[in-house]
């Protein structure tokens, strides 16, 4: 099978607490941006890649991937679901509606091949799927002071990852119909559940971390290194 790809890469990623907008941040001398799209472009299935920039971005010229001829720019939009729908509308000029599209968030660079391929071979039959890992801690509700009103079931919990994996048409009718009807859209499967079409739960490898905090980047950098 075939894919292309959107990586979102707009957010300035304040909760790190630095300068640098996540993405930009190194890792063994090479940005988080860099390791994500060299597991992206280095997949025998994915063909183009469509990455969202912020339209203040002065950094992107600066990484490895900007010169890589398979790798395409769109300006981002006010959140991460405005860029992924500006990149779904950038790639529906040149590709077919059927195509299958993977979005990945920037800030995941440790994703591995085999689970990028476990998602495309199982999710493909059933319309689409999300990689993710069961919820194995117990969780717990609490009101706004932060006291625990309930512990939530954890079965059949899981862990949303990336990528997100549907058919580039009906992925942009969705974000773009669940946008216009207000509402909260915080992951793509979120459009297309909305929209009646539930996608596939694909478990993948736990180490998919993504890089939100700055204890998350030393995580990944411990395995990148391995």
């Amino acid at each position: 099978m075939s894919c292309l790809a959107v990586v979102p890469a707009a957010g300035a990623g304040k909760r790190m607490g630095s300068e640098v907008p996540k993405q930009y941040l190194q890792i063994h001398g090479k940005a988080v941006i860099d390791w994500t799209l060299e597991t992206l472009l280095s997949h025998t299935a994915i063909d183009t890649i469509m990455v969202a920039l912020s339209p203040q971005d002065e950094r992107w010229a600066d990484t490895q991937s900007a010169g890589d001829s398979g790798i395409q720019t769109v300006v981002g939009g006010r959140e991460r679901c405005h860029s992924v729908l500006n990149a779904l509308d950038a790639l529906l000029k040149e590709n077919d509606q059927s195509d299958w599209v993977l979005v990945h968030d920037a800030a995941r660079p440790c994703v591995r091949h085999e689970d990028i391929s476990r998602l495309i071979r199982k999710a493909g039959p059933c319309g689409g799927g999300v990689l993710g890992v069961p919820v194995h801690d117990t969780m717990k509700r609490t009101d706004a002071q932060g006291r625990i009103l309930e512990t939530v079931e954890r079965n059949r919990l899981w862990h949303a990852f990336t990528p997100q994996m549907f058919p580039l048409g009906k992925l942009r009718d969705s974000l773009q119909a669940a946008l216009a009807a207000g509402v909260t859209v915080t992951d793509e499967a979120s459009a297309m559940e909305w929209a009646g079409l539930p996608p596939l739960m694909v478990e993948g490898d736990a180490t998919n971390i993504k890089i939100t905090r700055p204890a998350d980047l030393s995580l990944a950098a411990f395995y990148l290194s391995r």
